[in-house]
């Protein structure tokens, strides 16, 4: 049985790692380079690194802190921001990451996603998509969640996984930083619509959140999140006993 994965994100601008609430709020963390030290010791399946205003910003990614960090994780290490052309994923891969996400890049230019999988293997593509509930639809967001596009989300994943995006990490906007919970029916949606791994992220507050997730959602593969692992108040290690406990496969 394939076993559920737990990933810390690191969210990065000007090369520390931040978090806030709903993606607005941001505060200083830490280190990115010693934060992904620590959690790939601690037990965390795979890593995420975006740098979260390089689209908005309308430059490139950091390739200095990212080179620094990718020497230091050793786990599957995923990167994104800034990601609009199929040089980008070259040079993020050149970088050290395992898998690239594609967020606005793929928004504004479609295409990327079935060059970059052609040239890098389906696994290698990641789709990040920032969703917020307009009128009851779900939509999807662009300029880390600062910009309505207008599409139906559950569309727009299922156009790029046909494209070829090997992985789908869903970010609820509505849920994002709350700490009530991951957004079940948001998840559910997207599970019901592709058949590649499903990454929940947004609205973790505790151990129980998790639980809930997997057993709720056997679909959903992994569960991503921020500022309940950076600030201790859950441990990896913890948390991946209490799955075992409640019969979720997990990697201890």
């Amino acid at each position: 049985m394939i076993t559920k994965r737990i990933i810390p994100c690191l969210d990065v601008r000007e090369g520390r790692v931040v978090k806030g609430t709903n993606f607005e709020g941001l505060r200083d963390v830490s280190s990115p380079v010693e934060l992904a030290k620590y959690y790939s010791k601690c037990g965390a399946d795979e890593l995420v690194f975006y740098d979260i205003t390089a689209s908005s910003d309308g430059r490139k990614l950091f390739t200095d802190i990212l080179c620094e960090t990718a020497k230091n994780v050793f786990i599957p290490l995923t990167v994104g921001g800034g990601i609009n052309s199929v040089e980008d994923f070259d040079r993020v891969l050149k970088c050290g990451a395992d898998k690239v996400s594609v967020n606005s890049g793929a928004i504004a230019n479609p295409k990327i996603i079935g060059e970059a999988a052609k040239l890098y293997g389906d696994q290698c593509v990641v789709l990040s998509v920032d969703i917020k509930r307009v009128d009851g639809v779900f939509r999807v967001f662009a300029k880390g969640g600062r910009e309505d596009t207008g599409l139906d989300a559950v569309e727009w994943i299922k156009r790029c996984v046909s494209d070829g995006a090997g992985e789908v990490v869903v970010n609820s906007i509505d849920t994002d930083g709350v700490k009530g919970g991951f957004d079940l029916e948001m998840l559910e949606a997207v599970c019901n619509a592709v058949s590649v791994p499903v990454i929940a992220s947004g609205g973790a507050g505790n151990v129980g959140h998790f639980i809930e997730l997997f057993k709720k959602l056997p679909g959903a593969d992994a569960g991503l999140a921020a500022s309940i692992f950076h600030f201790g108040e859950v441990k990896i290690s913890e948390l991946k006993q209490e799955m075992k406990k409640n019969g979720i496969p997990v990697r201890i």
